[in-house]
């Protein structure tokens, strides 16, 4: 392992294995077209580990993310973004190169799109199954069929079908929540494409979360799963009932730099920079913005919720420890976070680091 000296982002690469082969498997058992989002890791070799149980299909976020990827010998590309018309220069010279896919949700964008488009482009349009973030509402069809006469206008312009992201199954207060609101995003799929098959045999749904993916067995309809946080897991996923501590792949490394007996809080060099500010309600009722495993002789201790991150300014985390823990971590010790977030951790990292001492780097962000 090298040196670590400041805080750093962990990956144990035969956990992620393990995770993409079960999602893997997932798909197959359910006959899913598994098409997982690389926002989570944005690693081109990490996306090549996934190459090996035969994906060759691939979700990403923005253009930069789909020229990173393309480049990287990615042909299929899903850009799950709504429509940016102010790059669609950018888009149409992608789509010249690859199998490229877009995500439509008004009126604005598709007619930018048909008046643009000079290469073949697949076209989802977005629906909004609960989560009130973007997509046309399931039960908008006049807008979706202004949509779809709008795209009509220029041939290299193909629908493919609806494809819709389940976010809230990310704030569910219990599994059977995420079961109910899959379920619901499921018949509102399904109801329009028995509206629209008739004019569009070929066209297909797709849907998109880790927590759904992950534990949920009614696909009924679906032809393709999109999920992304899974290659990594994460505290977030572990308090929805999504995944065991074991399944999470990522960890931050970082010094601990001074202790406070009068407080019984460790203080550790990584703050929101570092992990950012995504958190958890802990069992006594704060904020927890992430989990601590302290190294015992030759054994690494995950301790409980009794002993947690607790605070974070931009470089400065806080660590509330019981008074035992407390004598344990000592001022240059190295500590293991284990992220509420594991998304947005990688992308403000930049890099990781495997077990076994690999540097892997992250696409450029500009």
């Amino acid at each position: 392992m090298t040196e670590i000296t400041r805080p750093t982002l962990i990956i144990d690469k035969e956990v992620c294995l393990q995770n993409i082969e079960r999602m893997v498997k997932k798909a197959k058992k359910y006959n899913l077209r598994l098409r997982p989002h690389f926002k989570t890791h944005q690693a081109a070799k990490v996306g090549e580990w996934f190459k090996r149980f035969g994906i060759d299909q691939i979700t990403v976020s923005s253009v930069l993310m789909a020229e990173y990827f393309a480049s990287n010998g990615w042909n299929d590309i899903t850009l799950a973004f709504p429509l940016n018309i102010l790059e669609i220069s950018r888009i149409n010279r992608l789509a010249d190169s690859i199998k490229l896919n877009v995500l439509v949700e008004n009126k604005e964008a598709a007619e930018v799109l048909a008046n643009t488009a000079t290469n073949k482009i697949g076209v989802y349009l977005k629906i909004d199954t609960g989560y009130n973030r973007t997509g046309i509402p399931a039960g908008r069809t006049g807008r979706i069929d202004s949509i779809l006469d709008i795209l009509r206008k220029n041939s290299k312009l193909s629908f493919k079908g609806f494809l819709t992201h389940t976010g809230h199954t990310y704030t569910a207060l219990s599994t059977n929540e995420i079961f109910s609101s899959h379920f619901d995003a499921l018949l509102k799929l399904k109801k329009l494409k028995n509206r629209y098959h008739k004019n569009y045999p070929g066209m297909e749904l797709s849907m998109g979360d880790t927590p759904s993916a992950s534990i949920c067995g009614n696909f009924d309809g679906i032809d393709e799963i999109r999920p992304g946080n899974f290659v990594f897991y994460d505290l977030k996923q572990y308090n929805l009932g999504v995944c065991e501590i074991s399944d999470i792949a990522v960890k931050m490394v970082c010094p601990v730099v001074s202790k406070h007996v009068s407080r019984n809080e460790i203080v550790i060099y990584g703050g929101a920079v570092h992990l950012s500010k995504d958190s958890l309600q802990n069992t006594d009722g704060k904020e927890l913005y992430g989990r601590v495993i302290i190294k015992q002789g030759d054994e690494k201790v995950l301790l409980d919720t009794k002993n947690y991150l607790t605070r974070l300014s931009q470089e400065h985390g806080v660590i509330k420890v019981t008074p035992a823990n407390f004598k344990l971590i000592n001022i240059g010790d190295l500590v293991e976070i284990i992220p509420v977030h594991s998304c947005l951790t990688a992308n403000i990292m930049g890099h990781m680091i495997t077990t076994d001492g690999e540097l892997i780097e992250m696409m450029p962000k500009y």
